[in-house]
């Protein structure tokens, strides 16, 4: 029969720091921007999911929908002649 190893926990305070840490060079906010940058959780509807069951039918979908917006609009009710 194995006997089981303890585990020995080292407390440290929060404030604790070594002295050998140096952060005159650093930048502040350096990566901040590539964190926000990842993809975007939207939450459909359950009507909504039934019709598109997952990001690539919606992408289709939401870039259709974007050609057709960006259409020129013809004008209603224009006669030449």
């Amino acid at each position: 029969m194995k006997k089981a190893m303890r585990r020995t926990a080292t407390k440290r305070v929060a404030d604790e720091m070594l002295t050998e840490y140096e952060f005159g060079g650093g930048v502040r906010g350096k990566h901040a921007r590539s964190s926000t940058a990842g993809p975007r959780i939207v939450i459909l509807e359950p009507d909504v999911a039934e019709v598109f069951p997952d990001s690539k039918s919606v992408n289709e979908a939401l870039r259709a929908l974007v050609a057709i917006a960006r259409r020129p609009r013809r004008r209603s009710g224009a006669r030449t002649g």
